[in-house]
């Protein structure tokens, strides 16, 4: 029992590990080749799984139908982290170059298509806990965080839709058409959705908050680890509204949190949390 308790702490540990880890070198180290990040991606894949496989092995081995909605639900959570974790290789996106996007188009291609997909899961994940919320005793704090979570995920999608495939289009032509200068026209427009996406990152961040306060008044979560969320949350959420203006380093911070791919990582952690409480 000692073993495999073992076991399950530093499955866990690592699952912590793997965004912190992801954005560390996704901001310090630039773009790395595939033929380096591919095999390490694939190899964490392996080991996410590994380690969601130990910490439910006794759970799903029993008949507990409620315990295993549960680990559905942290399953949803978790698998867009899985793949955005390809990140940490790929770099920033280079808005500014037409040229290095089309000559890494594949790279920018599977780039938004990991984010339209984990868009798709982190819907499906709240839906599940919602209903799982409202059987337990709360539907004021999750409606609030479900409403929240439908209106943004459309809004993202739409978002990752016009940089994954109208901007690809558009640099593309411009290749082609040998124009090494943005069009004006461009600027503005990069600029709306710029705050699109500061909306967007917003209200998964309420919706985010709104669940953990569902997740304390039901008792799922205890009251400690859901005060470190809010309190957490509420810094990424005054960090993402500021504007980006602001001198270092708040410009910087505001820059971070504002990653697509960042507000997923508390829905990611309430996953974790969730794998832990459906072997209680």
């Amino acid at each position: 029992m000692k073993v495999t308790n073992f076991k399950s702490f530093l499955s866990q540990i690592y699952l912590i590990l793997v965004p912190i880890l992801t954005v560390i070198f996704g901001l310090t180290t630039g773009y790395i080749s595939y033929k380096v990040y591919l095999p390490i991606w694939l190899t964490n894949i392996f080991f996410m799984t590994l380690a969601i496989r130990t910490i439910t092995a006794t759970t799903l081995k029993i008949n507990d139908r409620e315990k295993k909605r549960l680990i559905s639900c942290a399953i949803f959570f978790i698998i867009p982290t899985m793949l955005t974790s390809m990140f940490f290789g790929l770099g920033a996106p280079p808005y500014e170059s037409p040229k290095s996007w089309v000559n890494s188009i594949t790279e920018q291609r599977i780039r938004y298509y990991f984010l339209l997909i984990a868009g798709l899961f982190i819907s499906f994940g709240f839906t599940i806990l919602r209903q799982k919320l409202k059987k337990t005793g709360d539907d004021f704090f999750s409606s609030i965080g479900d409403a929240a979570i439908r209106i943004a995920i459309p809004i993202f999608l739409v978002n990752m839709t016009f940089w994954g495939f109208y901007l690809t289009r558009l640099y593309q032509s411009m290749v082609a058409g040998n124009m090494d200068k943005i069009p004006e026209w461009v600027i503005p427009l990069r600029t709306q959705f710029y705050y699109i996406n500061i909306i967007v990152c917003g209200l998964i961040y309420l919706g985010s908050a709104a669940f953990i306060m569902a997740l304390r008044r039901t008792a799922l979560f205890s009251k400690l680890s859901c005060n470190v969320f809010l309190v957490i949350i509420s810094l990424f959420f005054i960090l993402d509204v500021l504007p980006p203006s602001l001198p270092d380093p708040f410009a910087t911070l505001n820059f971070i949190v504002s990653i697509p791919a960042v507000p997923f990582y508390f829905p990611y952690f309430i996953g974790i949390k969730l794998l832990r409480r459906a072997t209680i």
